[in-house]
């Protein structure tokens, strides 16, 4: 059974035998309709963006906060046996250059890189706080994914650069876990199968550089990567031309919010901890590009 907001975009899903429920994260009664008599709940929804203007953020807070506490709680009162709640790597925020783990804590009082950040972190305090009083909570935390259906700002990168698009490089040194869409999903079952209750695990794929990705991805689509590389102090002076770079470069209107979640920041964590206990093990990033540069028919780009 799913959630959906429309039921004409379900189509796979009932091709597969799933059972559909027609509603948002705003919708309580859909959502209580959903994990009724079921044996287990995934929580995979939630606003995924960076640089959006100010009016969207309540829209925000309520879909990842409000909205996976009444997910929670309503699969609590059901009496589901096992929730998997999907949280992500930016829980723990600016990693600094460290590969962290699940025990990793950040300082709140530090602040936030955007919206997308805090409402994630408030959304996994919610999870924890449930968890130590029992309920029967497993958390994963994927790292960047990627590959086929994605629309974040990642696939807008890959799509400039496989189309010769991307003419110059902006933070080349932000620092991503790169996680395959369909290892994603598996780790999210593995959780499942054998995660244990009251635990949160990683799903990572390979851990590098925004400017290594794009190297990786110029080199599978035959193309040559961009030469020039815009500073940092350059990005940040064109923040009063915000609508106008933003425009140019197809990227959400939020300059100074998408400069900040990406200069100096590294989202690095290792999935050590799922690997041992879940045998979870995903693909590189190499063998992860070349396959979607195959499907999109690109160049060298081999399966």
């Amino acid at each position: 059974m799913a959630l959906v907001r429309a039921p004409f975009s379900a189509t796979a899903h009932r091709e597969v035998g799933i059972e559909v429920v027609e509603g948002d994260l705003s919708d309580s009664e859909a959502i209580r309709s959903g994990v009724a008599g079921c044996d287990a709940a995934f929580h995979v929804a939630a606003m995924y963006k960076l640089g959006i203007p100010e009016s969207q953020r309540p829209a925000m807070f309520e879909a990842n906060v409000n909205g996976t506490e009444r997910v929670l709680d309503a699969a609590i009162e059901a009496g589901v046996a096992r929730i998997v709640y999907v949280s992500t790597i930016n829980v723990f925020g600016n990693t600094k250059g460290k590969v962290v783990d699940e025990t990793y804590r950040r300082r709140p009082e530090d602040g936030f890189l955007s919206a997308y950040d805090e409402t994630k972190f408030l959304a996994h305090q919610a999870a924890l706080d449930r968890m130590a009083k029992g309920a029967p909570i497993l958390i994963a935390q994927p790292g960047g994914v990627y590959g086929p259906g994605d629309t974040s700002e990642i696939a807008n990168f890959i799509d400039q650069v496989r189309t010769g698009r991307l003419k110059f490089l902006t933070f080349p040194e932000a620092g991503f876990n790169f996680l395959h869409v369909n290892d994603a999903a598996d780790g999210l079952l593995l959780i499942h199968d054998k995660g244990r209750i009251g635990q949160t695990y990683v799903l990572g794929g390979e851990i590098t550089t925004m400017g290594e990705a794009i190297r990786k991805v110029a080199e599978f689509s035959g193309r040559k990567p961009p030469r020039f590389t815009i500073p940092a102090s350059l990005v940040k002076m064109s923040v009063p031309l915000a609508p106008v770079v933003t425009r140019m470069m197809r990227l959400p209107p939020h300059l100074r919010e998408l400069i900040r979640s990406a200069d100096g920041a590294t989202y690095w964590a290792t999935d050590e901890k799922a690997g041992r206990e879940l045998g979870y093990a995903p693909r590189d990033l190499d063998t992860g590009m070349r396959q979607i540069m195959a499907e999109c028919g690109d160049g060298r780009a081999t399966a």
